[in-house]
C-alpha cells in the first residue's frame, strides 16, 4: 500500500506542471506487486461513479470540478434533444439549459453560461489524466511480467489497460477531432497520441486520424490477447467481451466492414442475450447491470441531472418549472405506435407530459448496485447493429436483415419482415434509423451522425441539418415561445462544428502548438 500511495502522489502532484500531457504521465515506478497495480487501475484508470442529486435545477453548480459527472452534454448536440423550458428560473442559477445551451445550440465557445461567464470543460483533462496512468501502469505490468510469466491477475490487468487506453483515444477522437475519412485520415487532424510513460520534453500538437485509429487498434489488439477467454463475474471489470464489442464498433467508423463481422463471429457464445420487451413491466429499468444484454459500464448515468422533470419538489418552487432539455419531437416521432422501445426507454415530464429519457429508472440508490452509465456502457443490442450495418454495407442484404430481424421481434409487438427495405441503400438508411431508436441516449448518436456525414459509400445528404428550437419567456402571461432555431449545416458547410474545441487550459500549455478550427458566430435562424 505504501508503494500505491507513492505513485498516486507522484500522479497528482504532476497535476501542477506546465505543459499538457506532462501533467498527464509520470517516469517513476513505484508499484512492486501485481496487488499494488490493480489499486491502481481501480483507482485511476476507471471512470468513477458519481452520486447526482436532483432536487432543483441547478444540477450544474460543480461542473468544472474534477469530481462532477463526465461530459453531460455529450448527449446535447446531435437531433435526439432539445430545450426544455417552462415557467421560468432565474439565470443565476446553475441549470442544464443555462449552462450546458453552448453545447446545445455549437456556440463558437461552447463552454460559456447564459450570463456569457466561461466555465471550464473537463472531459479532455479527465481522459488524459487516466491515459497516463494508463501509460504508467503498462510499463510497470510489462516489467513485472518479465518475472511473474504468466500470471493470470497481471495478464487481465494488461488486457484491461489496453482496453482503457484505447477507449480513451476513441472517446477523445470522436469529441475532439475530425471525423474518419478512408481517404484522408491520413491528413485529417486528430488529437495527440502519447503512449510513453515518459515526461517528453516537448508541446504536443495534433496527430493525425490514421495514426490514432492505428494507436486505438492495436491497443485493442493487445486487449483481445490479454483477455481472450476471460470474462469477469461482473460488468464493471474488462473480459473479451467488452474488448470485441469495442474492435467492432471502432471497425465500423474506420469502414472495416470485414472486420466487424469477422471480431464478432463468436459472440453468442458468451451467453449474451436481447431483452424481450414483450414482457416488459412498465416503470421498470430497461437497462441495468444484472440485464441479459448488458456487457460492461463505468461511470455515472448523467440523463436525470440534464434532461429533468417539470416537477421536482413543489415545497422548493420546483412545480411545473423547467430549465433543462428533453428528447426530441423528431426523434419520439420515428418510433411507431407498435414499437415497445417508446415506453420502455422513456417517461413523461408530470406536467406538461414531455417525453425524457429514462432507460435506468432508480438512480436515485445511493451507491447503487445496479445502475449503468449513459455514456461509458456496451450492450449487446449494439453488437447486434454493428454487425447488420457492416453486412449491409458489404451487401450481404439477406444476413443484415436477419439480424434486424431478431432485434424487432424482442422489441415490436407482432414485428414483421416485410417492414425491412428491400434495395442495399434503404437497408442502410433504415438500420441507422433503428439504431438511433435503440441506442438513444447511451453516447452514440453525435458520434454516428458524424460518421455518416463522411461515410465513403452511402454519406449523409449535403441538405442534412440538425435543427434545435430556442425560446422566449414573457413574463407576463408566464409563457415560453419559440422564436427561431439554431441550426447546424452540413459537415461540408459547417465542418468546425461538428467536432468540440479542444479546451482552452490545454492549448495554453502547449502554448499554441495545439489549435482548433475556427467555428463561426451562430445566429438563431427566425421561425
Amino acid at each position: 500500500m505504501k508503494n500505491v500511495i507513492a505513485l498516486l502522489t507522484c500522479l497528482l502532484l504532476l497535476s501542477s506542471c506546465s505543459k499538457f500531457l506532462e501533467e498527464y504521465t509520470t517516469d517513476q515506478k513505484y508499484a512492486s506487486t501485481t496487488a499494488d497495480l490493480e489499486s491502481l487501475m481501480i483507482g485511476e484508470a476507471f471512470i468513477p461513479n458519481i452520486q447526482l442529486s436532483v432536487y432543483n435545477q441547478a444540477t450544474m453548480s460543480d461542473i468544472s470540478s474534477e469530481l462532477s459527472v463526465f461530459a453531460p452534454w455529450l448527449h446535447l448536440m446531435d437531433d435526439d434533444s432539445e430545450a426544455f423550458v417552462a415557467d421560468f428560473v432565474e439565470t443565476s442559477q446553475a441549470t442544464p439549459l443555462y449552462k450546458l445551451s453552448g453545447f446545445h445550440n455549437w456556440s463558437q465557445v461552447p463552454a460559456v453560461d447564459i450570463l456569457n461567464a466561461s466555465w471550464e470543460e473537463t472531459a479532455w483533462r479527465k481522459l488524459y489524466k487516466r491515459i497516463g496512468a494508463l501509460n504508467a501502469i503498462l510499463f510497470q505490468a510489462a516489467k513485472m511480467a518479465d518475472s511473474a510469466g504468466t500470471d493470470a491477475q497481471l495478464k487481465h490487468i494488461r488486457g484491461e489497460a489496453f482496453f482503457l487506453r484505447g477507449y480513451y483515444y476513441f472517446m477523445l477522437q470522436n469529441i475532439y477531432g475530425s471525423p474518419y475519412r478512408k481517404s484522408t485520415a491520413a491528413t485529417d487532424e486528430g488529437v495527440p497520441v502519447k503512449v510513453s510513460e515518459k515526461i517528453d520534453d516537448k508541446y504536443f500538437s495534433r496527430d493525425n486520424n490514421e495514426k490514432v485509429y492505428n494507436q486505438i487498434i492495436a491497443d485493442l489488439d493487445q486487449a483481445a490477447t490479454y483477455l481472450e477467454g476471460y470474462n469477469p463475474g461482473n460488468n464493471i471489470r474488462v473480459g473479451i467481451a467488452a474488448v470485441k464489442a469495442l474492435q467492432s464498433r471502432v471497425y465500423l467508423y474506420t469502414e472495416q466492414y470485414d472486420k466487424v463481422v469477422s471480431v464478432l463471429k463468436d459472440f453468442e457464445t458468451m451467453g449474451y442475450s436481447l431483452t424481450d420487451l414483450n414482457q416488459y413491466v412498465a416503470g421498470t429499468s430497461f437497462s441495468y447491470r444484472g440485464a441479459s444484454e448488458s456487457i460492461f459500464t463505468m461511470g455515472s448515468y448523467v440523463i436525470p441531472a440534464v434532461f429533468m422533470n417539470d416537477s421536482l419538489s413543489a415545497w422548493s418552487g420546483n412545480d411545473n418549472r423547467a430549465s433543462a432539455f428533453k428528447a426530441s419531437n423528431d426523434l419520439i416521432a420515428t418510433y411507431d405506435t407498435s414499437d415497445l422501445r417508446r415506453n420502455a426507454f422513456f417517461t413523461r415530464a408530470a406536467k406538461s407530459r414531455s417525453w425524457l429519457p429514462a432507460k435506468y429508472r432508480t438512480w436515485t440508490t445511493y451507491n447503487d448496485p445496479a445502475q449503468v452509465s449513459c455514456i461509458f456502457y456496451f450492450r449487446y443490442a449494439e453488437v447486434v447493429l454493428n454487425r447488420a450495418e457492416a453486412l449491409a454495407m458489404m451487401g450481404s442484404d439477406g444476413e443484415a436483415r436477419v439480424e434486424l430481424e431478431n432485434l424487432r421481434m424482442k422489441r415490436f409487438r407482432n414485428a414483421s419482415a416485410d417492414q425491412l427495405p428491400s434495395s442495399n441503400e434503404a437497408l442502410v438508411d433504415f438500420i441507422r434509423a433503428e439504431r438511433r431508436r435503440e441506442l438513444c441516449f447511451e453516447g452514440h448518436r453525435w458520434f454516428d451522425l458524424r460518421r455518416y456525414a463522411v461515410n465513403s459509400k452511402y454519406p449523409l445528404s449535403s441538405t442534412f441539418t440538425i435543427r434545435h428550437p430556442v425560446y422566449s419567456y414573457d413574463a407576463q402571461s408566464n409563457s415560453n415561445t419559440q422564436v427561431g432555431n439554431y441550426v447546424l449545416r452540413s459537415i461540408t458547410e459547417d465542418g468546425p462544428a461538428w467536432q468540440v474545441p479542444i479546451p482552452d487550459y490545454a492549448i495554453e500549455f502547449n502554448r499554441g502548438t495545439l489549435t482548433n478550427p475556427i467555428r463561426t458566430v451562430r445566429q438563431i435562424q427566425p421561425l
